[in-house]
């Protein structure tokens, strides 16, 4: 049995049951309780996580939300974007120290009209800055044997039939949406590492035979 952990903000706390639900009884689905938050949250609390969590073989993580938010107009983002790309770099390096295959997903949109909003409860979002957050990471993680799960791209495009009417969390198809794409991809690691496995096979029993000739 494969054992995947699930680390991201609300976003995973909405699709985590419906990931366990699609997933097949070929995974353990393991993930912290409680919402994740920010980046810098995910950074200092990885050492007990991946302590109560220990030896998975995938992680799936995403967190973004929490940090583009904008709670007073006059700060902007809540962390600045080259200090959250500096955190998802650490955040990656401590992942990859486990052995598992990881998964970064891109943080997904809000509603367009979340932008106007006067914060701080709730904050304000701009997907103009979620998009520049997500390339941003995307660029320092470029050279990284590492899979992406472009969660933001899979919700954009109908994000007003798929998110509710907070303009941020997903709605039950939007749900339905995420963790379809969340179980593919981590099946697709098993697929993966199955065919490398065979690949292997291949080369060896090759081998072999030119040995015996």
């Amino acid at each position: 049995m494969r054992r995947v952990l699930l680390i991201g903000d609300s976003i995973r706390l909405h699709y985590q049951d419906e990931v366990k639900r699609l997933i097949g009884d070929e995974y353990e689905i393991m993930a912290p309780q409680e919402n994740c938050r920010f980046s810098s949250y995910v950074l200092n609390s990885l050492r007990y996580w991946l302590a109560e969590f220990p030896n998975p073989d995938i992680i799936h993580w995403n967190v973004g939300l929490w940090d583009i938010a904008v709670l007073y107009k006059e700060d902007g983002c809540f962390v600045p974007v080259e200090e959250y790309v500096l955190n998802m770099q650490k955040i990656l390096r401590e992942l990859k120290k486990t052995g598992a295959k990881i998964i970064y997903a891109t943080t997904t949109p809000v509603l367009d009209e979340k932008k106007y909003l006067a914060g701080p409860m709730p904050p304000a979002h701009d997907n103009e800055d979620i998009i520049r957050y997500n390339c941003a990471v995307l660029e320092a993680f470029k050279e990284e044997d590492i899979a992406i799960n472009d969660l933001h791209k899979i919700m954009y495009q109908e994000k007003e039939r798929l998110l509710s009417e907070d303009m941020i969390h997903p709605n039950e198809e939007g749900i339905k949406r995420l963790g379809a794409a969340v179980s593919n991809i981590i099946k697709a690691q098993l697929f993966e590492e199955e065919y490398h496995m065979v690949s292997q096979e291949m080369i060896y029993t090759k081998l072999d035979e030119k040995m015996v000739q």
